[in-house]
């Protein structure tokens, strides 16, 4: 049936349920080559629900009219003074990039430093300070008493001046990440400056567990080799020409917690190698995988790697391919798996599920400042690509793309975003710059849906400005986007068809003290009565469950049920359990199982 059309509300646009079999059409598989046989072609272009109101938002920078679905814009704050041209949106000297979160703080990157904001009440946040620190890119991440940017711009100097380095081989210029002290919030002091030959676009903390004294940092560098006047060591040659190039590895930062200032590249692994020939140019090298295929950028760095110290494992989106990296020691990280995609032009991102079941990479194509979200684009090119997880092997099983296009003037392709902890499904929230705020659910990679956004019209009709998110990530209960051009926001998620009040409940007791995305943490939930609910909601949604089961479970949970009988219904369950792994019963055993023991939890705290 027909959609009710949109209407107009306090200059923001709310509108009926999309169902799920609308972006259906964005999730269906093409497969990565295999030998011998031919490259998948690009699926067919994008259709989309005519009555969605996003493809139409009136534009502006400051005034740009909004629709959202299942999500509330809760607070919204500008770019302060200082990181901002108010004459224009597309100064890039300015860009705000990614998020960091530690307690009640925010940290904000920018092209031009960074800030801290206070959000113990998130529809209230404050700015608490400011460090003007030019240098590009400006990626931050923290850790206890630190903060590391990355810096990948000539401009950036070591002592953060605002003058620049004009020459072409300067002793002030820095390229790397720079590491500050902020145990004294009102005064961040920078202690140490790891330079790196090709800078840091991006870059990603690592623990090891055997190792309380040190974290490290792998720094992902994506510029021009530096000349070797300026930093000794760094070569802009290919590898047959010089097999000490700066191509084709990233460096390994060692951060002494006590003592900061020391920090320092203590390796520079080659983990693109072929490694029975010890070719260190050993992935894709670039070009198209057939005819109607993405020219795809060679594999001779990382945009992104995603660290899940949990698992020992890493993620790296790494131009040409995506690979999985051992990192059970990380000064000495290890390839153990590569894939290709034909429909990949720049691997950028990648983001882990709880369970380590899958891996999302996204694809940059187009760069980030291109219109990639076009009615005539393929809905697989500058996409999310779902790969499965099992014993150390990648096997594609899905994509998602934005359901609706925009326009001609909108920057938008996949861009970075995060779990949102609700037990018993994937969910992620993801940045598509000005394609705004997507919510999807991957749990069936094969059939990934959204189930919330919001959206503001272009910067301009007229002109293309790079804007949009950045990044947007879940922490502690609320979604924060950075708006590269606009500022701050946060949102609140709404309960509806697809998402229940307790499963929300549910992922907001899924609580962090800090939260770097390149360093995925892993959810854990209290035995707690949403928790118990989401599962059981789940189980109902799906027919996991047998009916007499269900009304059990509805029946502890909503009274005080005492011990007894809340483990004699975690008993019941179990037993369907071994029904469902013998074939005798049908059902969803592994949601059963949770459920029992969220049970089991909640009788272990009652009399």
């Amino acid at each position: 049936m027909p959609h009710p059309r949109p209407s107009l509300v306090s200059g923001r646009l709310s509108r009926a349920p999309l169902l799920p079999a609308l972006v259906v059409l964005a999730a269906t598989a093409v497969g990565a080559p295999v030998a011998g046989q031919e490259p998948a072609m690009a699926e067919p272009r994008m259709t989309w629900d005519p009555n969605d109101p996003r493809p139409g938002l009136r534009a502006g920078w400051r005034d740009a009219e909004e629709a959202s679905w299942n999500l509330s814009l809760v607070a919204s704050l500008p770019r302060p003074e200082g990181f901002m041209n108010p004459e224009t949106p597309g100064d890039g000297r300015f860009t705000n990039t990614d998020l960091a979160f530690q307690g009640d703080r925010l940290f904000q990157g920018n092209y031009n430093g960074f800030q801290v904001f206070d959000i113990s009440d998130p529809t209230n946040p404050r700015l608490e300070v400011a460090v003007v620190c030019p240098g590009g890119q400006g990626d931050v991440s923290v850790y206890g008493d630190l903060l590391v940017m990355s810096a990948q711009e000539n401009r950036g100097r070591l002592d953060c001046g605002v003058e620049g380095v004009e020459e072409t081989v300067s002793d002030q210029r820095l390229l790397g990440v720079r590491i500050f002290d902020i145990s004294d919030l009102s005064n961040p002091r920078q202690v140490a400056a790891v330079q790196s030959c090709r800078g840091s676009h991006t870059h990603t903390l690592v623990e090891d567990p055997n190792d309380p004294d040190h974290v490290y940092v792998y720094i992902q560098g994506t510029g021009r080799v530096r000349p070797g006047e300026e930093l000794p060591g760094c070569i802009d040659a290919e590898p047959d020409e010089d097999e000490n190039t700066a191509l084709f590895r990233i460096e390994v930062v060692r951060v002494p917690l006590a003592a900061p200032e020391q920090a320092e590249v203590v390796n520079m692994p080659r983990i693109f190698a072929d490694y029975e020939t010890g070719d260190i140019a050993g992935l894709w090298g670039g070009g198209d995988h057939g005819e109607g295929t993405q020219q795809t950028r060679r594999t001779h760095q990382c945009h992104d790697i995603t660290a899940y110290p949990a698992i020992g494992l890493a993620a790296g989106a790494c131009s040409g391919n995506g690979i999985l990296l051992d990192i059970s020691d990380p000064v000495n990280p290890v390839r153990i798996e590569e894939v290709l995609d034909p429909n990949f032009a720049y691997w950028h991102s990648a983001t882990f599920t709880n369970d380590a079941s899958k891996v999302l990479f996204t694809d940059e194509w187009g760069g980030g400042s291109a219109p990639r979200c076009r009615p005539t684009d393929p809905h697989t090119w500058g996409a999310n690509a779902i790969f499965r997880l099992d014993d150390g092997e990648l096997e594609l099983a899905g994509y998602y793309k934005l359901p609706v296009p925009q326009r001609d003037t909108e920057n938008c392709v996949a861009h970075n975003g995060s779990l949102i902890p609700v037990p018993g499904r994937d969910i992620m929230v993801q940045a598509w710059y000005q394609g705004g705020v997507s919510i999807l659910d991957f749990t069936d990679p094969a059939h990934a849906y959204e189930i919330a956004y919001f959206d503001r019209g272009p910067l301009s009709d007229d002109e293309l400005y790079t804007g949009g998110y950045w990044s947007t990530y879940w922490y502690n209960g609320q979604i924060y986007g950075a708006e590269i051009s606009r500022g701050i926001d946060v949102f609140e998620l709404v309960a509806g068809e697809h998402l229940s009040e307790a499963e929300i409940a549910a992922a907001k007791l899924a609580t962090l003290d800090e939260f770097n995305a390149q360093m995925q943490p892993r959810f854990t939930w209290p035995a707690a009565v949403p928790v118990a609910r989401a599962y059981l909601e789940q189980l109902v949604r799906h027919g996991g469950i047998l009916q007499e089961r269900a009304s059990q479970v509805e029946g502890v949970l909503s009274g005080n049920a005492p011990a007894a009988r809340l483990n004699a219904v975690a008993d019941a369950l179990e037993a369907d359990v071994q029904g469902i792994r013998e074939a005798r019963l049908g059902g969803d055993a592994d949601k059963l199982a949770a459920l029992a023991e969220v049970l089991r939890g909640l009788g272990a705290l009652t009399p």
